[in-house]
């Protein structure tokens, strides 16, 4: 009996039909009859996040960042309307700062180790919803020193699951596209958060400011619903399933030590925070002393200008990471703080003080997208994404917090010029080191296509 076509095509041995295929493409026959996988469909990186998941996660980030500014100008209001002393205040607010830098590297080691991204994002969303809820029903000594430190401690496992969910959601290849999304939403959110709470503050009470912070837990929970939990729990993983028990082995945290790249990232972000935390706070003094009545119009004015500079650039500024490179984005993100600091050295007039904040929504745009997807670039094959990314963050608060212990000192004893141009000379500093000892981070595309985060 003579077999039927089919027959004869089953029959083929699985290399001899691979070749028998390989042969007809050469000659322009049939195209075979299966179609390859694309490469988003690739078992080395996650598929192309569905538009549920995408807003999911922007809504995630936009609602986190409205909770989060009710810890931000408006505790010094509260705890004064409690009737607290400043020494008092200053203590409370101190206990947040050193549970915030402390708890950096123990935070992104508990996203690390959590095999669920989303459950650790959503578990630290609640405890700071939770921490504005304990201020503003139970405003007495110990409840809000346990809740600063309850809202620290969380902040510092939400920011890295954020982090890691959003380069598990679209891959290594895509993470800088979604990292500046990220970052306009939480701008935004930011924007809209402080006008919306200063309003409540102004209409209500300042007490209502931290219930309304509270509530905002619910649609965040809600949105980050949106994202599988079977995506999340793939987030940050540096290598496909089959390399999970080598990566385990290989990825302790004395790699991190070892990792030049990483370190050379760390130095580099000391010495910018070392320059750029203590900038605003002098310009505020600044402002105060030239236009008293209307330095608080302009401080606002300051914080708003880079948050829109921030909301309309981050996304422009992920897709340019993909095409252009870290490097280029990095030394355009450093080369913007110096300039920004002798302007405000030679720049009496307020108004164009507000205006020089452009700069600074460029190096947040630029830092905001960078810090994370430099920190994941160097650390794929650890599996130790979220520890690096609160090394650098403790380095950051680092120089933040000497930052304005050394801004203080030249301005009282030089003047707020030279305590300005001080700090430029420290970001040019920053920025040399960038273009001397920082490499290039961003792999090749075909790595980029074949291992997700």
């Amino acid at each position: 009996m003579t077999a039927s076509p089919v027959t004869e095509r089953r029959a083929y041995p699985a290399r001899e039909r691979d070749t028998h295929r390989s042969d007809n493409r050469e000659r322009g026959g049939a195209r075979p009859l299966r179609r390859a996988a694309r490469p988003s469909e690739s078992a080395f990186g996650p598929a192309e996040p569905s538009r549920r998941a995408t807003y999911g996660l922007d809504a995630f980030t936009f609602f986190i960042a409205n909770l989060q500014t009710g810890f931000g100008p408006f505790l010094a209001v509260y705890f004064t309307q409690q009737k607290w002393t400043q020494s008092d205040i200053g203590l409370a607010l101190t206990v947040g700062s050193l549970v915030s830098l402390l708890g950096q590297m123990p935070g992104g080691a508990f996203v690390d180790a959590s095999r669920s991204k989303r459950f650790a994002a959503g578990f630290s969303a609640f405890w700071v919803g939770a921490s504005a809820v304990m201020l503003a029903a139970l405003p007495t000594y110990l409840v809000v020193m346990l809740a600063m430190a309850i809202h620290s401690a969380a902040s510092c496992v939400l920011t890295p699951a954020i982090a890691a969910i959003s380069i598990g959601l679209v891959g290594h290849a895509r993470a800088g596209e979604r990292l500046g999304r990220n970052a306009s939403f939480s701008a935004i959110g930011n924007a809209l958060g402080a006008a919306g709470m200063g309003a409540i503050g102004y209409y209500l009470s300042n007490n209502a400011v931290f219930y309304l912070a509270g509530l905002l837990v619910i649609p965040a929970l809600v949105s980050l619903s949106f994202i599988p939990s079977a995506r999340a729990a793939e987030a940050a993983r540096p290598r496909a399933a089959a390399r999970e028990p080598e990566l385990r082995e290989a990825g302790g945290v004395a790699v991190l030590l070892k990792n030049r790249a990483l370190l050379c990232f760390a130095a580099c972000m000391v010495l910018f925070f070392l320059a750029n935390a203590a900038m605003l706070p002098l310009v505020g003094s600044v402002m105060t002393l030239r236009a008293s009545e209307t330095a608080t119009a302009l401080v606002a004015a300051c914080i708003m200008v880079p948050q829109a500079v921030l909301a309309l650039t981050a996304p422009f500024v992920g897709r340019l990471a993909q095409s252009w490179g870290r490097k280029p984005l990095l030394v355009l993100g450093f080369a913007a703080l110096p300039v920004r600091g002798l302007l405000f050295a030679f720049v009496s007039d307020p108004y164009w003080m507000v205006a020089i904040q452009v700069f600074d929504g460029i190096s947040a745009s630029v830092l905001g997208v960078m810090v994370p997807l430099i920190v994941s670039d160097v650390t794929r094959g650890t599996g130790r994404f979220n520890t690096a990314l609160g090394a650098v963050g403790t380095g950051m608060g680092i120089g933040a917090a000497l930052s304005t212990a050394l801004a203080g000192f030249m301005a009282d004893e030089l003047g707020s010029q030279t305590a300005f141009m001080g700090l430029a000379v420290v970001g040019a500093v920053g920025l040399a080191l960038v273009l001397l000892i920082m490499p290039e981070t961003r792999q090749r595309d075909e790595d980029d296509a074949r291992e997700p985060a």
